[in-house]
């Protein structure tokens, strides 16, 4: 009888500690869900299969919700219309601010139509705003357009070989076939941190230059070098162009106007998302950030019918997430009277869209 219950006991102790344990091992799985798990929460469409047609908010819409105080990276809505509904409400009343409205508003002409990118078969207008991961998009309209099958399959020389790659301009139409595709195609554009936009295209243009283009490192640098460099006590166009002087260009005001018309179209990799695409003046159905584009860029195929048709290409864990310090490290050393002209300029981006003005730098 007495070893009857010490086995009876000793069984019980057995099944409390598989308990515990199975009780850590659970708790341990939701606790430590990987390094990229605030970027695959689960999200919920709510979506119709048809494409939708954003209306301007009227004066009396509620009051904008703000995404966040850091900025896009940190947003956890799992309704994502809603989400694109409240950047558009937020652009919609920053564009009727009369304070901004020389940095927000800009003429629909050919420069800004040369940056719009038309799909016909599928009623689609993208507007390219360089530096901001726009040449995944760029094919997935490639394929769209029936050029590709699919994204794998183009080579990267193609993408920006717009006599080539099947992607009309909305600039090569009649004005009333412009009027048309405004009125009625989906249309959207990406953005990103403004300043950590142009940190990408200085290594992009002047560091790196990945794609062979030498106008900017012999045409374009020694121009802003002789113009902004502060010293010149030695052959200091071999140094070749640093990230000071290009703030210093950047934020001036009247003097960088003669240069930007010497440089031509190459100054689009710099310019504001207000002078590529109009935002204020075309009535844009989404607006994607780049630091969300894994959430934004399935929900924006999912708004212009195309997600059973194509998918946007993988993006590498972490590489979309705002890089503060980067940003930090770039502009070490920069005067704080450069750094205000440059947010000066760029202040319009920053409020259309939500991006925090950058208090550590500025003061």
């Amino acid at each position: 009888m007495m070893r009857r219950h010490w086995l009876l006991v000793g069984a019980c102790g057995w099944v409390l500690l598989i308990l515990m344990f199975v009780s850590k091992f659970i708790n341990f799985s939701f606790r430590i869900p990987g390094d990229y798990a605030e970027r695959t929460e689960m999200f919920v469409w709510t979506l119709p299969s048809v494409t939708m047609n954003l209306q301007w908010p009227d004066k009396g819409a509620s009051q904008p919700y703000i995404l966040s105080s850091v900025g896009p990276s940190v947003v956890e809505p799992i309704d994502w219309q809603s989400v694109n509904e409240k950047r558009l409400k937020l652009l919609a009343t920053v564009c009727r601010n009369s304070s901004l409205w020389n940095l927000t508003h800009t003429t629909v002409g050919k420069f800004v139509l040369d940056r719009i990118f038309v799909c016909d078969k599928h009623k689609i207008l993208f507007c390219q705003t360089p530096k901001v991961g726009n040449t995944q998009w760029k094919k997935v309209l490639i394929v769209l357009n029936g050029k590709f099958s699919k994204v794998e399959a183009i080579p990267e020389n193609l993408v920006h070989d717009h006599e080539r790659n099947g992607l009309p301009r909305l600039s090569s139409m009649t004005d009333t076939e412009i009027h048309q595709r405004l009125n009625s195609y989906f249309k959207f554009f990406i953005v990103r941190d403004p300043f950590e936009r142009l940190i990408s295209a200085f290594k992009d243009k002047f560091v790196k230059n990945p794609r062979f283009e030498p106008w900017y490192k012999h045409d374009i640098a020694p121009a802003i070098i002789r113009k902004y460099r502060k010293s010149h006590h030695d052959d200091s166009e071999s140094v070749g162009l640093q990230f000071e002087d290009f703030v210093r260009y950047l934020g001036d005001k009247s003097g960088r106007q003669h240069l930007d018309r010497q440089f031509g179209d190459h100054i689009i990799h710099w310019m504001t998302y207000a002078e590529l695409c109009a935002p204020c003046d075309i009535a844009y159905n989404v607006v994607g950030h780049h630091e969300t584009l894994e959430r934004d860029a399935p929900y924006i195929l999912k708004a212009a019918g195309i997600a059973d048709l194509v998918s946007y290409p993988n993006i590498p864990p972490g590489i979309t997430r705002y890089n503060r310090t980067k940003v930090e490290r770039y502009f070490t050393g920069i005067s704080q009277r450069d750094v205000r002209r440059l947010y000066a300029r760029y202040q319009g981006d920053f409020s259309l869209f939500d991006y925090q003005r950058p208090a550590f730098l500025l003061g």
